[in-house]
């Protein structure tokens, strides 16, 4: 894989229109920063999503808490199911919002490796 960084071609032949050395940015610091910093942010959001998730049908399958009627005879059940929808809209919104910032931060390190400022 790293021969095919350096010789400027892609698997299919085909010639690559930009120098970027993509082993060097794997290597540099700023690349490993923004991996963790990527990692930091989707891993907490991902283990909410999923306990948030699933905890809907292990609770009705295995406890009465969200079959009491909450209002009228709509019941937490279906309170909590409606929540899940606008708890899956916040976390897109949430992540659209910090990933423009990841991206950010990644053309920043591609352009700096384009400018021969590999600096790690």
């Amino acid at each position: 894989m790293s021969n095919l960084a350096k010789s400027n071609t892609t698997k299919s032949g085909r010639t690559r229109s930009t120098g970027i050395d993509y082993t060097a940015i794997a290597q540099s610091e700023k690349f490993k920063s923004l991996l963790a910093a990527k990692k930091s942010f989707i891993v907490p959001m991902s283990i909410f999503f999923f306990i948030f998730y699933f905890t809907l049908p292990v609770m009705t399958s295995y406890s009465k808490v969200l079959n009491t009627p909450a209002i009228g005879a709509i019941t937490w059940a279906w309170i909590f199911a409606f929540a899940q929808f606008i708890m899956t809209w916040t976390l897109c919104t949430i992540y659209s919002r910090k990933a423009s910032s990841f991206d950010k931060l990644a053309e920043e390190i591609v352009e700096e490796n384009a400018k021969g400022g590999n600096q790690s």
